[in-house]
């Protein structure tokens, strides 16, 4: 088997762990069962997301058995980790939904076969749900000294400034519970998560040890930023990458890493790709070497959109990259996939009717700072209408120019795209 370990060290996965070498003898003797979970907080799940899930993917083609679960009664709850204040909570009805939508998410990225290897789905509202109040206190609660529990920085934080319920403050409980329940129904061994989830994995190590006296373990990985000091996943806005087409389009998504700075891409491609490391390092090289190229962000953005998005999406955006500046044609892509294209650029809206001059789309759309500005472009020979050159000055997009009857793409220069989209009235 291969070892995971070192792998994941070269590929700087891990933050925390407990034992290592102990670890390291269990996944050697032979297939260990491990878990991450993911709450239902919103919808989707996002690029952070990725990591963990990707992290199982790994193990299990190490030759481990993951678990994927799906808190569905966490998720009710609100982990407090990392938040500065109460979370709002959700109706169980929207919980339940976006329970549905998560596993199928997480399901997608691992192999549910018959073998020692094959992963398994689980809600941890199938083990919280029927228990009373009065179990949990003296079952779960008794192992929990109120001390150590006020000692977590998670608490410390809170209490300091804003303050925390009681809800919030049992989390890490029902969090551990999780665990101990894998252990018995499972054999699980290991749980995996961010950094961020280190206290409340080692509390449920802790507690398998109190109630079962048996040995488990918590691995971490870091917290990844990126080299302007953004967060990573986000937009310049703020905004988040889902992995829901829906709520981020494969376009966006295959730009998001099309677009990572050179600083950032070989570690990205440590964290996400399942290329080897003699491969990484070539990509990296090749990078170092022709930067303009982006021989690496390439084959990462189509790597990760084939990964989630599947090989089909992929190709359609990467003809739509290509077409937007030049190399293909525009009136071959589909009109998602032409819309989703126009929603990472500058961008104007007009009504149904005549169409405006394209020195006044220019302007509009951001694309030049004045008419005058666009008209001395033209003139200059630096203007494209869905990648024809525009010759005149007074130059008025037909009818028949539209797009799927109402998108049309400006270009400025090689590398500086816009786009117009008649609205309804």
């Amino acid at each position: 088997m291969t070892d995971i370990l070192d792998d994941l060290a070269w590929r700087d996965l891990i933050a925390q762990s407990t034992d290592l070498d102990e670890m390291r003898a269990q996944l050697a003797a032979g297939p260990v069962t491990l878990y991450c979970g993911f709450d239902p907080t919103a919808p989707s799940l996002h690029l952070g997301n990725l990591i963990q899930i990707l992290v199982l993917r790994r193990f299990q083609k190490a030759g481990h058995r993951p678990l994927g679960l799906v808190g569905g009664a966490t998720g009710l709850i609100g982990d407090p980790s990392g938040k500065s204040a109460e979370r709002v909570l959700n109706s169980e009805e929207t919980v339940a939904g976006w329970v549905e939508r998560i596993r199928g998410q997480v399901s997608r990225f691992l192999d549910f076969d018959d073998g020692p290897t094959g992963a398994t789905m689980v809600s941890n509202l199938d083990w919280t749900g029927p228990m009373s109040a009065i179990e949990f206190l003296r079952d779960i609660g008794k192992h929990f000294p109120v001390n150590r529990m006020l000692a977590r920085e998670t608490v410390k934080a809170r209490l300091d400034t804003t303050g925390m319920s009681y809800t919030e403050f049992s989390y890490v409980l029902l969090q551990s519970m999780d665990f101990l329940e894998l252990y018995r129904r499972h054999g699980c061994v290991l749980q995996t998560g961010g950094s961020d989830q280190w206290g409340n994995l080692t509390a449920g190590v802790d507690l398998i040890r109190r109630v079962e006296g048996g040995s488990a373990h918590a691995l971490t990985t870091p917290l990844l930023t990126k080299a302007d000091g953004t967060k990573f996943g986000k937009t310049a806005g703020g905004e988040t990458y889902w992995l829901d087409p829906d709520l981020t389009s494969p376009y966006a998504f295959y730009q998001f890493w099309i677009n990572a700075d050179d600083r950032d891409v070989e570690k990205f491609l440590k964290v996400f790709s399942f290329r080897s490391r003699e491969e990484i390092e070539d990509l990296v090289k090749q990078g170092a070497d022709r930067p303009a190229a982006r021989v690496p962000q390439r084959a990462l953005a189509e790597e990760m959109t084939t990964l989630v998005h599947g090989a089909d999406e992929t190709a359609a955006v990467i003809a739509a990259s290509k077409a937007l500046f030049g190399q293909g044609a525009l009136d071959e892509l589909d009109e998602r996939t032409l819309r989703s294209a126009l929603a990472e650029v500058p961008r104007t809206e007009i009504p149904p009717g005549d169409l405006p001059p394209v020195v006044d789309l220019l302007a509009a759309s951001g694309l030049c700072k004045s008419k005058s500005e666009a008209r001395r472009t033209i003139t200059q020979g630096g203007v494209y209408l869905n990648n024809a050159k525009v010759e005149a000055e007074d130059a008025v997009p037909a009818s028949g120019d539209l797009l799927h009857g109402r998108f049309l793409v400006l270009r400025r220069g090689k590398r500086n795209i816009g786009g117009v989209e008649v609205t309804a009235s």
